[in-house]
């Protein structure tokens, strides 16, 4: 009687699998069917969370694996900074105006427009504006690096695949009608796998989580205490209801600050200068003009 189920005849150069593979292979198998691995990706999140609670691996590297599974189903405008929130320099800016504003907002990295905000035409590296300090003859436009122009459909993993290979660290979003949506960079999508990456920027030097910038304004953590702030300034912001000055100033406007919006809290003016996962980061911090303090007392 003939075999119902004749072995595949091997191919030429191929090797009959011995029996302890065969012997692993259906031991392989019949694990499989005792106990089958996870069919979604909340199941496979599931049993992370199990192994970490049976100490099989630490918590950060569950955060991370979960990290890397949900990234799949993000885009580009999931985590872009918004068009209206983008720091923008502009090309016919004066020297002293660029510097200000590279100072200001402490990024790497400058999306440059000529005429219209939504006319990117390059990126600028902040490290080479001392290029035009010694040579201020020098054509800004020569500085200017070519922009990188994604959809903002674009899949983080696919996103993030560009970035490594193209030696890219930002890309400008644009929206299904050729505009400018927004800006990301490879940092929004490596927060998305590993959580907050802390930069020099972010770093906090101090208690007070309060730093003196170029310009003689000050950079105050979005977590300094209400207190810390008092004692630096001089000033009686209220204490009793927020124990941080991020808190205080979310109520006094109204909502979570947005990058770039501004509010008067006291004598003091805070302007955010980031944000991140929803939360202040940084404020910028002046003394507000006299004309606004006898504004606020009438």
């Amino acid at each position: 009687m003939s075999d119902p189920h004749p072995a595949r005849p091997l191919r030429s150069g191929e090797r009959p699998a011995s029996p302890a593979a065969e012997r692993r292979t259906l031991f392989r198998k019949l694990v499989e069917f005792v106990s089958p691995g996870p069919d979604s990706r909340d199941e496979l999140i599931s049993t992370l969370a199990d192994a970490e609670h049976r100490e099989l691996i630490a918590p950060e590297s569950r955060l991370m694996l979960e990290g890397v599974l949900r990234m799949a189903d993000l885009t580009a405008g999931d985590v872009m900074v918004a068009a209206p929130r983008m720091d923008l320099l502009d090309i016919d800016a004066a020297y002293d105006d660029l510097l200000h504003a590279v100072i200001g907002t402490g990024h790497s990295r400058f999306p440059v427009y000529e005429g219209a905000r939504e006319n990117v035409i390059g990126i600028l590296m902040a490290k080479d504006l001392l290029k035009l300090q010694r040579s201020p003859d020098l054509n800004l436009r020569t500085l200017l690096r070519p922009a990188v122009f994604v959809p903002e459909s674009k899949g983080l993993n696919d996103l993030l695949r560009d970035f490594r290979s193209n030696r890219n660290h930002l890309a400008i979003v644009i929206d299904e009608f050729g505009s400018t949506a927004g800006l990301i960079t490879i940092e929004d999508v490596l927060e998305e796998i590993v959580g907050e990456i802390e930069d020099e920027f972010d770093d906090k030097d101090g208690e007070s989580g309060v730093y003196t910038l170029a310009d003689g304004s000050q950079r105050v953590a979005g977590d300094a205490a209400i207190e810390a702030v008092n004692d630096v300034f001089g000033v009686q912001l209220p204490v009793g209801d927020f124990d941080t000055i991020g808190g205080l100033v979310a109520h006094e406007l109204g909502h979570v600050p947005r990058r770039g919006e501004a509010t008067q809290v006291g004598p003091l003016m805070f302007s955010v200068m980031l944000t991140r996962g929803g939360a202040v980061r940084w404020f910028k911090v002046t003394r507000a003009p006299e004309e606004a303090l006898g504004s606020d007392g009438a």
